[in-house]
Formats: C-alpha cells, sequence, structure tokens
C-alpha cells in the first residue's frame, strides 16, 4: 500500500496476492512514467462533431476498487477512439459526494463529513491518476461544493414554480431511543435501528416530494425510443413505472351514509361478482377512532400501532396478516355487504390506499383469505374455456384474465372475461359508482432527508406566509460547517439557531429554514448537464452550450443503478426541455427530452475464492498456498481448498487492490485484461495470473514496432504476402472500427488486434513497407487500449514525432478484403465432399469447377460419369453445390 491508502479512514482489505511477474526486458514502468507526463490540453474545434462519453461519476468512499478500473477503461477505450475519429470529445469527471457513509464517519470517528469527502476524494484522483485516464479534469465536479448545489437548490425552485415540488405526509423509518429518523439502510433485518438497537417504528412526517408522476406517461412511452439501451435495463424501467388499465371503483359503507366511499382500483373489473371483501392501509382515513366501531376500534388501533414497531415498510408488503375493522361496505354490483380489513400490504401512498379482495383469482387475496379466515367459501367468477377432466378449480386461484365469466356473475355469465370487463365499467359508469381509470406503479420521488449531509432545501417557514421558496438571488443555502454530530436526535441542522432563524422573504417577519436536505439522487440527476459548463456562476448551465453537447451519448455505469437514478434523470431532463434550459438538436436521438443515448451496463467484477471443504469457511490468503495457481493448497491441511469467483468483499478475503496490480503488472497490461476477459455487460472473474499474456503482448507489439523500418510509400503492385498483410489488416480496421462503433465488444477487437499481431509477425515482408503500415495501424488501433505503449511504439514506427493520438484513425477500404484466391466448398447433393483453391476469376465459372472436380481424385469418385441436373454456385463462388 501506498502512503496515500494509509491516509484513509477506511479499513484496507486483506488482498490476495498478484500477477505472476513478468520476465521479459521491457520496462514498462519507464514508459509509463515517460508518456504519463506528456499529456496535452483538450482544444474545442467548432469545425469537428461533437461526441459526450460519460462514466457515471463515483461516491468518494476513498478506495478505488476494480469495478472502477473497469468503468473508467472503458470509456476512456471509447473517448480516445472517438478523438482519433474527428471528433471534439467530452470526457468529464467528478463526485457523487454527498451522502450517508460520510454522516456516519462523523457519528462514528469524529471526523467532519466536508472533510472526510474532501480527503477521500484527494485519495482517490492519487489513486485514479494511476490508471491513464483522459478525463477533463478542468471540468471536475463535486456535489458537495456549494458552487454546484446552489444550482441543485436553484432546479428545485424552478420545479416548486412549475407545481412539480410539493409537501405531504409520507411515512419514515422512526428510533424512538435516538429520536431520529432512519434510511432503510441503517434498519437491520430485525427491523431495528443499527446505532440503538430499538425497534424501528413508522411515523408520519411531513416531507418534500417530486412530482414524477406528472410525466408518467412520458417517461413509459419514451423508453420505446432508448434503442441502444439494454433489453433488461428497459423492462426494469417498464416495470417500475408500472401502468396499469382498470377501472375505479366505490363501496359504499354499511350504517355510514354521511361518509366517502372506499374508492378502489382494480386491473380485473371482470371480478367484481368475486370481491368477498376490502382492504385499506393502515393509514387509510378510516383508520380513526371516531369512525370504527367501538367495540373493533381499540383492537384495530393496537393492530396499527404494533405495526409500526415491529416492522419497516420494505417488509410490510409481505405481510398475510390483516385485522377486521368492524367496518362493512356495499358491492355496488351484488349488493352483498363485505367485511373491511386493514393489512400493511395496501400502501397509503399507492393508488386510492384500499384494494378489493378477490380471493378466487388473485394469489395474495387467496393467501391473505386463508390467513386470516375471511370467508368459507372462495367465490370464482372466471373460469378457464377449456377445463381438464377432474380439475377442481377450488384448489388454487385462477390467475388468468383470458377466460368465461360463470354462473356466478349475474348478467355477464357465459361472456368472455375481456368483453365482460368492458361491459362491467360502462355499467358501473351509469350506476355512478365507477368509472374507466389508469394507475402506475410509479410513486412521487420522496426527496426529504431528516440529514445533514446533503443539499439544503431552498424553502423557509413562515407563520403568516407559510411555505415561501427562498429567492434565487439569495442561493446557496449553504450548510453551516460548525455543527455537532451525534446521531441522536432532530438533524444538526434543525439544532443551529443562528442557521434556523432567518427572515420571511415576503413579510420580513421572523421565519425558520427548511431543515430537511436533498435524496442525492436530485444532485446525480442532473450533473451530466452541469459539466457542459461547470464554471457558469449565473445558471446551471448555458442553453447553447448544453444543447450542444447533449444528449450523453453514451453512458456507462453499473446495471444497479437501472431503475432510480436513470428514472430521475430522465425525469429532471424532460422538465428542464419543457421549461426551455435546453434545446435538442433536430437529428438528435432517442429525443423528448431522453438524456442518455447508449447505455452500456458493466457486469461486476468476481474475485477468486476459497473455501475450507469441510467447514464451508472462507480462506484468508495467509491461510492458502497459491504459489502453483491451478493447486492451491491450504497450509494448515494440505487439501486443496474449494474454488469460485465471487463478488469481491471483505468477508470472503477475495479483494484485489487496483493500486497494487498496477504497480506490479503495468497500467496497459491490466486495462487490456480487464478489457480482455469478459464482454463488458457480463461478470467478469478476475484472474490477475493471465495478465503475463497481456504484457507479451505489448512486448510484442513494441518489438514489432522497432523492426519495421521501412519509410518507403506503398507500393503500386503487391507481392502474394504483401496483398495478405494489407488485406489482414483492413479487415481489422473494420472489425476494431465495428467494435468500438457500434457493438462495443472489446474482448473481440484486442482478439482480431492479437490476430493480427501474429499475422505480421509471421510475415517474412520485414523490409516491405506493406509491413510498416500494418504495424502503424495495429498501432493506432491499440491506442485506447494501451496508451503509453502505444506511444512508445508510435515513436518508433510513426510518420511523425506527434503523439499517436493526434493521428486519424484507421480507414479500411472494401476492395482491400477481397482475397485474390478463393476456397470453394464443393457439396455434391448437399454434402460437403472437398474444397478447392480457385482464383477469383475461377471462382464464378461453373463449367471449370466441375471439370476440376471431376478430374480431382476425391470429386471422380463422387462424380464419375454422373451426370449433374442442376449447378448451385453460392457466395461468390465460396460454395458450390452439384445435384445428380
Amino acid at each position: 500500500m501506498s502512503n496515500i491508502l494509509r491516509l484513509s479512514t477506511l479499513k484496507t482489505p486483506v488482498l490476495r496476492p498478484l500477477c505472476r511477474a513478468y520476465s521479459g526486458q521491457v520496462d514498462f514502468k519507464a514508459i509509463e512514467e515517460k508518456w504519463k507526463s506528456r499529456s496535452s490540453p483538450v482544444v474545442h474545434d467548432p469545425a469537428k462533431p461533437n461526441f459526450y462519453a460519460l462514466s457515471m461519476f463515483p461516491y468518494p468512499s476513498g478506495m478505488l476498487h476494480m469495478g472502477h478500473v473497469r468503468v473508467y477503461a472503458i470509456s476512456d477505450a471509447i473517448q480516445r477512439f472517438r478523438k482519433m475519429k474527428g471528433y471534439n470529445v467530452l470526457h468529464p469527471m467528478g463526485w457523487d459526494a454527498f451522502g450517508l457513509p460520510a454522516e456516519n464517519a462523523a457519528i462514528e470517528r469524529g471526523i467532519h463529513p466536508a472533510e472526510w469527502t474532501v480527503k477521500n476524494i484527494a485519495i482517490m484522483k492519487e489513486q485514479l491518476s494511476k490508471l491513464c485516464i483522459d478525463f477533463d479534469w478542468s471540468r471536475e465536479i463535486a456535489t458537495c461544493d456549494p458552487e454546484y448545489y446552489k444550482w441543485t437548490q436553484y432546479i428545485f425552485l424552478e420545479l416548486h414554480k412549475a407545481g412539480l415540488a410539493y409537501q405531504k405526509e409520507a411515512v419514515v423509518n422512526w428510533d424512538p431511543v435516538d429520536k431520529t429518523v432512519l434510511a432503510n439502510e441503517q434498519v437491520d433485518p430485525d427491523g431495528k435501528s443499527w446505532r440503538s438497537g430499538a425497534i424501528v417504528e413508522r411515523k408520519k412526517l411531513r416531507q418534500w416530494f417530486f412530482k414524477v408522476t406528472e410525466f408518467a406517461d412520458d417517461l413509459l412511452k419514451d423508453i420505446d425510443r432508448l434503442e441502444h439501451w439494454p433489453e433488461r435495463v428497459k423492462q426494469m424501467q417498464r416495470n417500475w413505472i408500472g401502468k396499469s388499465k382498470g377501472a375505479e371503483l366505490e363501496f359504499g359503507i354499511v350504517s355510514s351514509p354521511g361518509l366517502e366511499p372506499i374508492k378502489v382500483f382494480t386491473s380485473r373489473p371482470d371480478t367484481i361478482y368475486g370481491v368477498q371483501y376490502l382492504v385499506v392501509a393502515p393509514e387509510h382515513p378510516l383508520i380513526n377512532k371516531d369512525i370504527l366501531p367501538s367495540e373493533r376500534a381499540d383492537s384495530v388501533l393496537q393492530f396499527v400501532q404494533d405495526l409500526n414497531k415491529k416492522q419497516n415498510m420494505d417488509e410490510a408488503e409481505e405481510n398475510k396478516k390483516g385485522e377486521f375493522t368492524g367496518l362493512y361496505a356495499t358491492n355496488p354490483f351484488t349488493n352483498e355487504n363485505i367485511p373491511v380489513y386493514v393489512a400493511p400490504y395496501v400502501l397509503s401512498d399507492y393508488g386510492t390506499g384500499a384494494v378489493m379482495g378477490v380471493p378466487g383469482h388473485d394469489k395474495r387475496d387467496w393467501d391473505f383469505c386463508r390467513v386470516n379466515e375471511v370467508v368459507d367459501k372462495v367465490r370464482f367468477v372466471v373460469e378457464p374455456t377449456i377445463r381438464e377432466v377432474g380439475s377442481q378449480v377450488e384448489d388454487a386461484p385462477y390467475l388468468s384474465a383470458e377466460g368465461i365469466m360463470t354462473d356466478l356473475s349475474g348478467p355477464y355469465k357465459g361472456m368472455k372475461a375481456k368483453d365482460a370487463a368492458k361491459e362491467i365499467v360502462k355499467k358501473a359508469y351509469e350506476l355512478g359508482v365507477g368509472r374507466a381509470a389508469t394507475q402506475f406503479r410509479l410513486k412521487d420521488w420522496l426527496l426529504s432527508r431528516q440529514r445533514y449531509w446533503g443539499a439544503p432545501i431552498p424553502i423557509i417557514h413562515c407563520p403568516t406566509c407559510k411555505v415561501v421558496p427562498v429567492p434565487a438571488k439569495d442561493l446557496p443555502i449553504a450548510l453551516p460547517l460548525d455543527v455537532e454530530f451525534s446521531g441522536k436526535g432532530t438533524s444538526p441542522l434543525a439544532r443551529r439557531d443562528d442557521w434556523l432563524n432567518c427572515e420571511c422573504p415576503k413579510c420580513k417577519g421572523p421565519a425558520k429554514r427548511e431543515t430537511d436536505t436533498m435524496d442525492t439522487f436530485v444532485d446525480s440527476s442532473w450533473y451530466f448537464m452541469r459539466f457542459t459548463d461547470p464554471h457558469n456562476t449565473q445558471l446551471p448551465f448555458d442553453k447553447a452550450k448544453a444543447s450542444s453537447m447533449l444528449p450523453v451519448d453514451i453512458y456507462i455505469g453499473g446495471v444497479e443503478h437501472a431503475i432510480l437514478h436513470l428514472l430521475y434523470s430522465r425525469f429532471i431532463s424532460k422538465v428542464l426541455l419543457k421549461q426551455g434550459a435546453f434545446v435538442e438538436k433536430p437529428d438528435a436521438k432517442p429525443g423528448h427530452g431522453e438524456p442518455f443515448n447508449v447505455l452500456l451496463t458493466q457486469g461486476m467484477v468476481h474475485g477468486r475464492t476459497f473455501k475450507d471443504p469441510s467447514t464451508q469457511r472462507f480462506l484468508k490468503p495467509e491461510e492458502v498456498d497459491a504459489s502453483d495457481y491451478n493447486n492451491p493448497k491450504m497450509v494448515a491441511t494440505g487439501e486443496k481448498p474449494l474454488i469460485s469467483f465471487e463478488k469481491m468483499s471483505k468477508s470472503k478475503y477475495n479483494g484485489v487492490d487496483p493500486v497494487s496490480v498496477l504497480e506490479e503488472c503495468g497500467v496497459d497490461s491490466t486495462r487490456l485484461h480487464i478489457l480482455y476477459k469478459a464482454p463488458p455487460s457480463e461478470v467478469l472473474e478476475w484472474d490477475d495470473a493471465s495478465i503475463v499474456g497481456m504484457q507479451r503482448w505489448l512486448a510484442k507489439v513494441l518489438k514489432l514496432s522497432q523492426t519495421a523500418s521501412s519509410t518507403d510509400p506503398l507500393p503500386v503492385t503487391m507481392t502474394k504476402d504483401e496483398k495478405e498483410i494489407y488485406r489482414v489488416t483492413h479487415q481489422t480496421v473494420k472489425q476494431v472500427t465495428e467494435a468500438m462503433s457500434s457493438t462495443y465488444s472489446f474482448n473481440t477487437a484486442i482478439s482480431d488486434m492479437i490476430k493480427l499481431s501474429n499475422h505480421i509477425s509471421g510475415s517474412s515482408a520485414v523490409e516491405s513497407p506493406v509491413y510498416r503500415y500494418a504495424v502503424q495501424n495495429l498501432v493506432k488501433m491499440m491506442a485506447p487500449f494501451a496508451p503509453t505503449v502505444s506511444e512508445e511504439c508510435w515513436e518508433h514506427v510513426g510518420d511523425n514525432s506527434e503523439s499517436v493520438f493526434k493521428q486519424s484513425w484507421p480507414v479500411w477500404e472494401q476492395a482491400a478484403l477481397e482475397k485474390d484466391d478463393v476456397n470453394c466448398i464443393i457439396q455434391i447433393n448437399g454434402k460437403t465432399r472437398l474444397s478447392l483453391t480457385l482464383s477469383k476469376e475461377q471462382a464464378g465459372d461453373s463449367s471449370l469447377i466441375e471439370q476440376l472436380v471431376r478430374d480431382s481424385d476425391i470429386g471422380s469418385k463422387w462424380l464419375s460419369d454422373k451426370q449433374i441436373k442442376k449447378t448451385i454456385v453460392a457466395k461468390k463462388g465460396q460454395l458450390v453445390n452439384f445435384v445428380l
């Protein structure tokens, strides 16, 4: 470990031995040091097209991991390729610097979140510098910088002005001992507080929301525009938004005509005759002592109170226990009085806060009905069109929407379920008890956080004027630095009277600031826009600058951000486009304010993991003798341990320190290795023993560049050997260009370059200018992957003294791909019998090919003097089929 790493307040993980030593003569370290210092400034040329390559900015934890190496190696290879293709490339870097870990560090270690964050940023910048990533550091941002979150606050005010930011009550995790709000990750699996150990309660607080649901239709519909996103990510977004079409139906409350009817949304109005009970959320207005029957009120309220103490909100949806409220409601179609229950799986902030209980046609309702013994006999109102002989419908709920209405469906019996659903909605509308409705699973974005280390919400609460936005001229509302952290009670902001108390901008009377801070997803929902104009002091970004660079051409990051970060970024981008903060180019893809054109989600990096075969205990590095990579042994017993590849973690002792790998194995070989081992979207099993293969290849290309000495122009007439080198070079340029432009199959691109280097080294035309031409093109293609060794190679083989990255990307020619000879596969009656090597001229001559086949030993055996009925020539003479 370096001295820099020891400064980190994080614990240093136990790491495994590194790559096998490279025993060659190339001093990769010296090459890196030589070329690292020769970086050139970013120059924008208005005559060139723009390209925006962005990797998801990291949280400054203070420790670079192999996942970081993978994502930045990908983004750097792409952006270097685009620069060589003649683009102005924007490839910025910043820090998603607000968040809970910094505040936890303040509580646990007494270090201020700002100090902890700044120190970690410095450590990670130093680590990143070893990767030779060509970031534009002049555009660096950190979301905890007041010059950044000033504009996060400005965007909040813009949404508030547009009616898209509002307050309402919402449930939070409440620690009754420390008297503080907890994030979901601060609640353990048993529903206890991470610090006090107290049972976490559910409590309502007034909180801020963004009205994402206002854009639900656009967010769903425009997923179809995302042609270059992984299908699974698009499906995750669709499922999260969750559009359902159906009906909203009203159930009047029995014996309480003055109360509002219970409104319920259903996507299956055809099952209205199967409704046997209703369930409302614990926070529903009916759960009130003044409304509930006196004989049931105490037990119902106790049930709800116990719920608040026993579970966190994420577990609530899975709970099957409920409590009968004593209330009954009338089914508007059967006029039957059905019981009303309360249960935690019904959420107050989703839909109407009440659901129909249809145990015959919903698995959750079936389970709830049985656990709570709601009814004796389940009612089935839809049945399969065709039923197997002897099958019993009553054994399980019938879940399909395809079927026939049963005799229990009143006037709709015998109808197809889908047709009946339409008629039932019409009838509900006529009766005044329902209407067609659309509902989204998507909820509005709860952005309030009762914590310190985040962007303060720019709102003032005045006793007279109520909620008052902070004037834009007063931004930023900066975090006070002189605060105390205990992890108990209210936010540190609420305890700083000099910060909390202020003057109302409207009436000038005494008022108080909002003490909630914003969800860190707000910071990351627009950072890619700020990168287009990071030093603007008048606006979040200049309209013209943002419009020229957006959308992001390729966005690279982990699939773990496939839902919320991407969804919120899409929402903010659409809002700001609608408000005119930027405009779209006429031919911009995807359009409609979509912020990311291509989304590349890289897979995780898994580490080699050892377990004791008898106890299944994870083994520490010192417990395994891995000197023989293929045959590791347990030190204590000599046995072979169980070997697997699993997600890197401290508990599994399978971590790999990227900085140590880079120092021992070299930056270029490490970058190549991580891009070569697996396609970018797949899990990468880190095997540092094979990095030596990349070191040998780099040494080989360096040697080729040193031996390609000819400075003559390419000959007009080439020898057979020269033609083949020329053809293979252009074929490789074509394949690597396609990989870097569209498929992003970096592993196949590297494989193709290795094949080209093998072909060059196997050629006898070392003195030929074609040989030098091939090596030059190889070095240019290798440059985005291995920048320092490529620079060293170019110094030997280049036509000028400028950097290899100042050269144009190679261009392939279709004519150069044509072979002089054609390998012709001969089939007889569709079965392959032999092959012939033909010239291009011979390949199209079926009569000549027939004669050559008949004259060959194998061909004469199959054709002899037989008559050929039909000759089929395919693939430009590469395949000929004789039909006898």
